[in-house]
């Protein structure tokens, strides 16, 4: 399966790994999954970390450069076609991470794995909900 992490997700699965279910965490520690991320994560986390939302032990750019080496994350494509799709997916709320993050899932056939019940309901993109 081929497992694109939500922000949160990914956060939780550096530095708070309990938080992840247990459906989730074995999917991510499961060799056959392919882990991927998307370059809107690295600048969400960026604008949580400026807000106060997110307190990292390092600055933020060498908290994502490390975690980038220890894991295995390929790098979800941030495309025009990803730019185009995002207006289109069928979310209630007008976040524009979460806008991006959903159409790259839908675009490169990804899994969301995510813990925003407000993702979880889309026939756009498979999700793999964190619960």
């Amino acid at each position: 399966m081929k497992l694109l992490l939500d922000t949160h997700i990914w956060v939780w699965s550096v530095a708070e790994p309990a938080r992840l279910a247990p459906g989730v965490a074995a999917a991510l520690e499961d060799p056959s999954n392919e882990l991927w991320l998307s370059p809107i994560s690295t600048w969400e986390l960026f604008v949580l970390v400026d807000r106060g939302r997110l307190v990292l032990d390092i600055e933020p750019a060498r908290w994502v450069r490390r975690v980038l080496r220890q894991a295995p994350f390929r790098e979800a494509p941030l495309t025009h076609e990803v730019a185009m799709r995002s207006p289109s997916i069928d979310l209630r709320h007008r976040d524009p991470a979460d806008r991006f993050l959903a159409a790259t899932a839908a675009v490169h056939g990804l899994t969301l794995v995510t813990a925003d019940a407000r993702l979880f309901h889309s026939t756009q993109y498979a999700v793999l909900p964190n619960r």
